[in-house]
């Protein structure tokens, strides 16, 4: 059977044209150009294949990813060809064809992490995708694709404008890998909204590349670098591309080697950014006088909603100076200081901070290390009233009598699932009787307040809180309703 393939090429140029020669990137040295490219033509893909044999479909047991060659659903794939095409790439760079990838080509999704692709498994991959409208999310982990996989990759991105996240975490790209990645998005010629590159061995002249394509590219808004190697050089680079930045909303730097003179420069490019909401610089070494800093961004950034700096050796000092920030801010809702050496001073001042500022919108406070005492706890319901959508998390209460304990710690649905089973009624009862109205939702605020004044249960403020996060709908407003979802 002979298949030829349009003139117009499909596939990347440089597979098409054969211009990949020995040695070239994307190719073993062993093999030679005529060894991939049939004879019988010099511009066109012209495939020589012996008919398939008449196999009865049988039904694997189950789904599993080895890289084997299994034959089923031939309708569904004949009538797009996809098929065929990843068969002939394969045969074209000399690998076996993934089975999961021929099963899941026409997904939105597909997941091949650790499947031991190497470069030209992915150049296979890459060449059939080039055409390819389904796939929009593709994840290539832990593949050791390295730079010439890389390579395949951003030229098939030249042609596919369907692929908008992709996945490629773990594959020791190394600077080259970087500076191709770099090189390509330079250009904002991609689709690419989410991208992933950890741990891919990325050290400081890696840096370098990266914050240049980023300065100027506006299509990318998730990044996640983190695993990586880069320190303080890596991280003044990374604060003047924030500087200019106006495309990322979400940036991944845990795990890297920043130490207060990287920080400083990260926040100081953070200071202006307009754009980005999420930022992840846990695992690193920012200390009391990353923290400074910090405490500078949270009082001048207005973007920011999402900051964690776990892990970063910020005690009570850095505590102070990112209280400071939390005073003024009115867009940070989420703030993780987990495995610092924070004492309960610390907390007590950043708690006091929020309650301090009548705009603060801040909803998680994440000091889950820090052991507190019952009048830290009191301090909190303080708090708690001029912020009831405040939830911090702590160690544990210490000194806290066995009967407090048990007051504090009741699962307040069993509370009151117990009051319902004794009056005859259902729990949706209970609660719809609370609402003025009857109906089924009410304000968070309103809920909160009715659930503290009312005496059929009583519940203390860190019981309600567990009500409303059963309730929430994360609009401002409970829905009685949820309860139908819920387990007994």
């Amino acid at each position: 059977m002979h298949i030829q393939f349009p003139s117009k090429p499909t596939l990347p140029r440089a597979c098409w044209e054969g211009r990949i020669t020995a040695g070239s990137p994307g190719m073993p040295p062993h093999e030679t150009e005529t060894e991939l490219v049939p004879q019988s033509s010099a511009k066109t893909l012209y495939c020589e294949a012996e008919p398939p044999p008449t196999v009865e479909k049988v039904k694997p047991a189950q789904e599993n990813s080895e890289t084997d060659l299994e034959i089923e659903d031939n309708e569904k794939f004949f009538t797009t060809g996809q098929k065929e095409l990843y068969l002939e790439a394969c045969k074209l760079v000399g690998v076996v064809p993934v089975s999961y990838f021929i099963r899941n080509m026409e997904e939105s999704y597909v997941n091949l992490n650790h499947h031991g692709l190497g470069p030209r498994g992915t150049k296979a991959i890459a060449i059939a995708l080039v055409s390819n409208t389904a796939v929009t999310k593709l994840e290539l982990e832990d593949n050791c694709i390295m730079e010439e996989g890389v390579l395949s990759l951003v030229e098939m991105l030249q042609e596919n404008y369907y692929l908008q996240e992709m996945n490629i975490s773990n594959n020791h790209l190394g600077l080259e890998g970087a500076r191709i990645i770099s090189d390509f998005f330079e250009r904002n010629s991609s689709s690419i909204w989410n991208l992933e590159l950890s741990g891919n061995d990325f050290k400081e002249e890696s840096a370098a590349p990266l914050c240049q394509a980023l300065s100027t590219n506006y299509r990318i808004k998730k990044l996640d670098l983190s695993h990586n190697q880069f320190s303080d050089i890596g991280g003044e680079q990374l604060g003047q591309m924030l500087a200019i930045n106006v495309g990322l909303t979400s940036l991944d730097l845990s795990w890297n080697n920043f130490h207060t003179r990287g920080a400083v420069a990260l926040c100081n490019g953070l200071r202006g950014n307009v754009t980005l909401t999420k930022l992840d610089l846990s695992m690193n070494g920012l200390g009391n006088e990353g923290a400074v800093a910090l405490g500078e961004v949270l009082r001048l950034n207005s973007c920011l909603v999402y900051l964690d700096v776990g892990s970063n050796d910020i005690g009570n000092e850095g505590a102070s100076k990112i209280s400071k920030g939390l005073e003024s801010n009115e867009s940070l809702r989420v703030l993780k200081l987990f495995l610092n050496p924070i004492s309960m001073d610390g907390a007590i001042l950043l708690i006091l901070a929020i309650k301090r500022n009548p705009k603060s919108r801040m909803e998680e406070l994440d000091i889950s290390n820090v052991l507190v005492s019952e009048q830290f706890m009191k301090t909190l319901d303080g708090v708690y009233a001029v912020h009831p959508q405040l939830d911090v998390m702590f160690k544990a209460v210490q000194g806290l009598s066995a009967k407090n304990t048990i007051f504090l710690l009741t699962n307040p649905m069993k509370l009151i699932q117990n009051y319902a089973d004794q009056h005859k009624i259902t729990v949706m009862d209970f609660f719809k009787s609370l609402n003025p109205t009857g109906t089924m939702k009410m304000s968070v605020d309103e809920f909160q307040k009715v659930m503290i004044e009312q005496t059929k249960v009583p519940l203390n403020q860190y019981q309600v809180r567990e009500v409303i996060k059963k309730l929430d709908e994360k609009t401002g407003m409970v829905n009685f309703s949820l309860l139908n979802t819920m387990k007994p």
